[in-house]
């Protein structure tokens, strides 16, 4: 799922509960089925990244010279990684995925 939280100014509890629901979910997911590991593949990695960057594209932060998006560090790539679609957008997705028994992911024994 890439970065999470729809950005780091979203400092209230629903997004803090939505991640540690998906992963207390997805870890009852994979104790139930005899699974070890997960993690995302490469592919739907990239998938996540060019979707966060076009997002992005939407707002002034790709113009702006801040810590937001890693200006503060000399030698960082200028991106930006919280998703700017809002957070209704990314609990949508986060269920979307779950519900997919995790489309997107590599799953192992």
């Amino acid at each position: 799922m890439g970065q999470p939280l729809p950005g780091c100014a979203r400092r209230y509890p629903e997004p803090r509960v939505l991640l540690l629901d998906w992963i207390a979910d997805c870890f009852a997911w994979l104790d139930a089925r005899g699974h070890a590991t997960i993690e995302a593949s490469a592919e739907a990695e990239a998938h996540w990244v060019a979707f966060v960057n076009a997002t992005a594209e939407t707002t002034v932060y790709l113009g702006c010279k801040s810590w937001y998006v890693g200006d503060n560090v000399p030698g960082k790539p200028h991106v930006f990684m919280p998703l700017a679609g809002g957070f209704p957008a990314y609990a949508k997705r986060c269920a979307a995925v779950a519900n997919s028994e995790y489309e997107g992911f590599i799953i192992e024994t």
